[in-house]
């Protein structure tokens, strides 16, 4: 998903308390994917 290995994996907390830490988080490469598509549609419409 983008995140290093053990990103959350290796924190010594619990399963639920890993997932909870994750929660509805937005991937990097969709971050990086909505920045560029919103800088793409400004320059286009200066």
């Amino acid at each position: 998903m983008g995140l290093p290995a053990g990103h959350v994996t290796g924190a010594p907390i619990t399963r639920a308390q890993q997932l909870k830490a994750l929660g509805n988080g937005v991937v990097p490469q969709q971050a990086a994917l909505a920045v560029r598509t919103l800088l793409e549609r400004t320059v286009a419409a200066a």
